[in-house]
């Protein structure tokens, strides 16, 4: 198996108690991150942790409106974090925690796959191949999953209303266990 490259994941300043609980969640659905408490922390010391860590990338969950809203993606370069797109803003998230009574409580992820909704709309299909890139993790069939013995699938769906959902299920049983994100928007342009 291909190693993935590590990605470091913190917040804003001052996040919420649901900022760090839906980090933790991240950290338990992907085996790739570490988990760190941003503090006092530049984007340019953020950038330094991560090189300390031989991190490659960076995430960073965002306040936008009073609550997680924003996620953002960074490569590591020689000028620091390199902005990836597109900048995720966030419609809503159901934690781990909304999912109990579907999993163990801190049931880690030790392998998983990303499943994209038959027939989605180019931006989801799209989003699907920059997470697959970000996270190093391949786009497979449900069926596919199953048969290569994933732990879980990070599906990406797009609802009725043409906006995309990410969810977390473990397999075989193909039950939810989150967090659950609802996808806003997505800002594919990024600007300096």
């Amino acid at each position: 198996m291909v190693k993935k490259p590590l990605i470091l994941l913190t917040t804003s300043r001052r996040p919420t108690k649901d900022m760090r609980t839906f980090c933790k969640d991240l950290s338990y659905a992907f085996q790739n991150i570490v988990r760190i408490n941003r503090g006092k922390l530049s984007l340019e010391g953020i950038a330094e942790k991560a090189l300390e860590l031989d991190a490659e990338k960076v995430m960073i969950i965002d306040r936008w409106k009073g609550g997680s809203g924003k996620m953002q993606l960074f490569r590591i370069s020689e000028k620091g974090l390199d902005a990836v797109s597109p900048i995720i803003y966030l419609g809503g998230i159901k934690l781990r925690r909304d999912f109990m009574e579907n999993t163990t409580r801190g049931r880690r992820i030790k392998s998983i796959a990303i499943t994209v909704s038959p027939k989605p709309l180019l931006e989801t299909k799209k989003f699907g191949n920059v997470l697959s890139d970000f996270f190093g993790i391949p786009i497979l069939s449900p069926e596919e999953a199953v048969d290569k013995k994933y732990d879980a699938t990070m599906q990406i769906l797009t609802d009725p209303s043409n906006h995309i959902i990410i969810t977390f299920k473990l397999i075989p049983e193909l039950v939810e266990v989150g967090p659950q994100i609802r996808i806003s928007h997505l800002i594919w342009k990024l600007t300096r």
